[in-house]
């Protein structure tokens, strides 16, 4: 019975994505067990290092089918670890006690520290699918909302004009970063762990570096220069690298959510039928996939942060820090996963209504504009003395309700400078919008 929400039958494909809970499944870890014994004998036997026989005999009975789940469950409860009892259960399967063989020279921290960098490739491969959907998403509304004015915000009050392609590229732009960070993170952190007890392959008297050389290129893995038993960072690193990716996510939900509030009601999620609506108040469309993105990337930071306490590990095999990523490294990939699927679901079906964009723009009368003015009358009266008395003349316009424009074009001190048609000018969004289509552009063409 599931009890907690990545796996609960009701909101699991909510809150993670389904994908990604089989990667980290139990069914799933334990084929990678069986993979790296499988390859681990494999090796060694074609260096010679245990009998032929042997290795063909084990690879033969590497086979997730044949796990025993109650023994494996009960033998893990008994030792604490299941490598053991996976090992156990394969020797079990061999015949002549030709199993014996099996995790020749290995230890149990060996078998599942590569196991969880293979989970960890797999995880970081939906990961980086999901980040190219949403760049390729993102990239969509940058491009076609290039020139369409809305407002910017600054501390949550009207700044000036941007565009709604420049918001979308700003973002755009981190997620590329992202996707850049991936691939360099992925030589670091898919490094293979083959070191024995204290990690200096004492176990094996020959071939020990050419068993670990071998068994990595058999994986597909980086073989470590020294073994890493109690030195996390390419763990850690990879929990940072999530926790960041979270952070844009979560950015992405909170202007959408704002942005759907009834009074702006410039973006919305996708609608389909009764989609956020509320039990007693029909009228209202509520920010749905937002609110899952922000609770996902919360909790999947606190897991970064605890991916960093299991870093603090004492001498060459720790006693509980090591534990701290069973726990941490599955929930935030899990957690990360839901918050990708909920953001590609907004960014592909996001409702834009540039109309009301431009109505929120007027609806201070102008007032927006007044840096556009400030600058524009600097070069007549000069930048400072152009800023005070734009500023009073700003108070002016609120106080008596009137248009920016006309106490602007009324002012004698201004209309003997400018005309009503430059002073228009000023006041125009559209004409105000800096170089934002410039960045939109540059964005876009640092992607191709």
């Amino acid at each position: 019975m599931a009890s907690t929400i990545i796996d609960s039958r009701i909101f699991g494909d909510m809150f993670s994505d389904a994908r990604m809970r089989d990667v980290w499944s139990d069914e799933n870890r334990t084929a990678k067990y069986l993979d790296i014994e499988r390859a681990l004998a494999k090796v060694q036997g074609a260096l010679g290092i245990i009998p032929k026989e042997a290795a063909a005999e084990i690879v033969k009975n590497c086979e997730l089918s044949q796990i025993d789940w109650p023994k494996l469950k009960a033998k893990t409860e008994q030792i604490g670890y299941p490598i053991i009892a996976v090992v156990n259960q394969i020797n079990a399967n061999c015949r002549d006690g030709l199993g014996e063989y099996c995790h020749w020279g290995a230890t149990t921290q060996d078998i599942t520290d590569t196991a969880a960098v293979l989970q960890m490739r797999e995880g970081l491969a939906l990961v980086e699918q999901d980040l190219d959907e949403i760049g390729e998403a993102l990239a969509a509304l940058a491009r076609k909302y290039r020139d369409t004015p809305v407002i910017g915000r600054s501390n949550l009050q009207q700044a000036t004009p941007i565009t709604f392609g420049y918001k979308m590229a700003a973002i755009l732009a981190g997620i590329d970063r992202h996707r850049e960070r991936l691939q360099q993170l992925k030589p670091r952190v898919l490094m293979g762990e083959f070191g024995g007890a204290s990690g200096t392959l004492s176990s094996l008297e020959r071939g020990a570096m050419e068993t670990q050389a071998a068994l990595m290129k058999e994986l597909g893995l980086a073989q470590p220069l020294i073994s890493w038993h109690t030195v996390r960072d390419t763990i850690a690193e990879v929990g940072a690298f999530l926790g960041l990716v979270g952070g844009s996510l979560g950015k992405i939900a909170m202007d959408v959510k704002l942005m759907m509030q009834t009074e702006v009601g410039e973006v919305f999620e996708p609608f389909a039928p009764g989609r956020g609506s509320s039990s007693t108040m029909p009228q209202k469309r509520n920010p749905i996939s937002c609110l899952y993105i922000h609770a996902n990337i919360s909790v999947a930071r606190q897991h970064a942060a605890a991916l960093m306490d299991a870093m603090v590990a004492d001498h060459e095999r720790s006693t509980g820090p090591w534990e701290i990523e069973w726990v941490a490294l599955p929930e935030i990939f899990c957690l990360l996963s839901g918050a990708l699927k909920q953001t590609k679901f907004i960014l592909k079906g996001l409702e834009v209504d540039a109309t009301r964009m431009r109505a929120n723009i007027d609806i201070t009368n102008g007032l927006v504009m007044s840096e556009a003015v400030m600058m524009g009358l600097g070069p007549y009266i000069g930048r400072e003395y152009a800023h005070d008395l734009v500023y009073d003349l700003c108070r002016q316009a609120v106080t008596e309700d009137r248009p920016l424009i006309d106490i602007l074009a009324a002012h004698p001190e201004i209309s003997k400078h400018v005309t009503r048609a430059q002073l228009e000018a000023f006041c125009d969004p559209g004409k105000n919008l800096g170089q934002a289509g410039v960045m939109v552009d540059r964005v876009l063409a640092a992607r191709a």
